[in-house]
């Protein structure tokens, strides 16, 4: 489990300026834990193992997905998000928030079933701010980023193309039209294909191979989160 990330974490400010700083603090507290890992020497590196080390946990434990380790692991996605600028900073802001939630939990839920259980009996997993709510909301920031590395590695297209088609099929659908079209502008400030590998420390091979591994690690953890919601009959249309 990634250790020494919690205690860098602040309680969340409702006012966008507030949001915005503190997703810039845990981006920084992301950073540091990332660089402190041993023997892992760029962002992607540490994340991809970051999600092996879960989905393991997950196979260890049953197949259950304690929720301690699953929030540590996903704070780390947050220096991704950031490595994409300001395109993407609607997509960090909220997942930031979302994610703390969810380390928040952990001192009183064990495991995600634990969180969707007392949500489904007090009858609001769709109630903004509950545990179950942000956990669909931190599911569809993962999805976005494997998404995104999916079209990454399919094209030898820009960044942009990658980055418009990852996000309509996972955020898109859910985003009012407000929101889609201050995406679709701000998408424009994306860089280059060349400088995102750049800003995560890789080389064009190195690029292919370690988002093959998030890809990889990281969706038998996507696939359990909605197993979770369908296994309860809740669809996932929101």
């Amino acid at each position: 489990m990634v250790m020494g990330f919690r205690t860098k974490l602040l309680p969340w400010s409702s006012s966008a300026a507030g949001a915005g700083a503190q997703a810039d603090a845990m981006c920084d507290a992301a950073a540091a834990v990332v660089a402190a890992r041993q023997g892992m020497e760029t962002p992607l590196t540490a994340v991809a193992e970051a999600f092996e080390e879960l989905a393991r946990g997950m196979e260890a434990d049953g197949g259950e997905l304690r929720l301690a380790p699953f929030g540590d692991t996903c704070a780390l996605v947050s220096v991704l998000f950031n490595s994409l600028g300001i395109a993407f900073k609607f997509a960090e802001s909220e997942y930031v928030t979302k994610v703390n939630d969810l380390i928040g939990a952990s001192k009183e839920y064990a495991t995600l079933n634990d969180i969707l259980d007392k949500d489904v009996e007090q009858d609001c997993v769709k109630k903004q701010g509950s545990h179950s709510r942000n956990l669909r909301r931190v599911r569809l920031g993962l999805g976005l980023i494997k998404a995104l590395f999916e079209q990454f590695l399919a094209t030898e297209g820009s960044l942009y193309d990658a980055a418009t088609t990852a996000y309509g099929q996972v955020c898109a659908p859910f985003h009012s039209w407000a929101i889609r079209k201050a995406v679709g502008a701000g998408m424009y400030t994306l860089p280059t294909r060349e400088q995102l590998i750049l800003r995560l420390n890789e080389t064009d091979c190195s690029v292919q191979k370690e988002m093959r591994r998030y890809i990889d690690a990281s969706s038998p953890i996507i696939e359990y989160i909605d197993s979770l919601f369908l296994s309860r009959n809740i669809v996932l249309d929101w």
